[in-house]
């Protein structure tokens, strides 16, 4: 070989470039979207937090525990998951509302407003509450309580509810 003829591009070489080229385009081109397809799931934001709207303010009678029950499906990853919650609303006036949650702290059954004793009044171990969840007998701590807003005259409670302590 002269060495004018080294720095010619033989048929060989010319193939093997052209076809590593498309090699890589064709890879590119189908691996870039199936990773982003497989990592999507694990790169999306979870929704822990979330404001959920109970409705009309002027709904809820005053001093008296109502219960509403919703709920809210979650999606991690490819897996649907829906999930009940109950409340028990007590309006204390035409500003002040505490929410609760109907399941009991002790074995998480749910718990019921029996008015004839004024008392949430759970299942297990005859558990017992006050209007506003503080516990009397049974569960070693209150109900889990929400945090609540009021706008334009919709009530709305932020998910998960706090722990209160005893």
């Amino acid at each position: 070989m002269s060495p004018s003829n080294k720095d010619q591009l033989t048929r060989r070489d010319f193939i093997k470039t052209s076809l590593a080229f498309i090699g890589g385009v064709i890879g590119l081109t189908v691996g870039i979207p199936t990773l982003v397809y497989l990592l999507s799931p694990s790169l999306r934001q979870n929704e822990e937090d979330a404001w959920i709207n109970l409705g009309a303010l002027d709904e809820y009678p005053f001093g008296i525990p109502r219960l509403f029950q919703f709920t809210r499906t979650k999606v991690n990853g490819w897996e649907r998951t829906g999930v009940s919650y109950g409340v028990f609303i007590v309006r204390q006036d035409e500003k002040n509302v505490r929410v609760f949650s109907n399941i009991c702290t002790h074995l998480g059954h749910h718990v019921n407003w029996h008015p004839d004793v004024q008392h949430y009044i759970s299942p297990c171990h005859n558990g017992h509450f006050d209007i506003v969840g503080n516990n009397i007998s049974g569960p070693p701590r209150p109900l889990d309580e929400f945090v609540t807003k009021i706008e334009n005259g919709s009530l709305f409670v932020l998910l998960p509810p706090f722990k209160r302590s005893a």
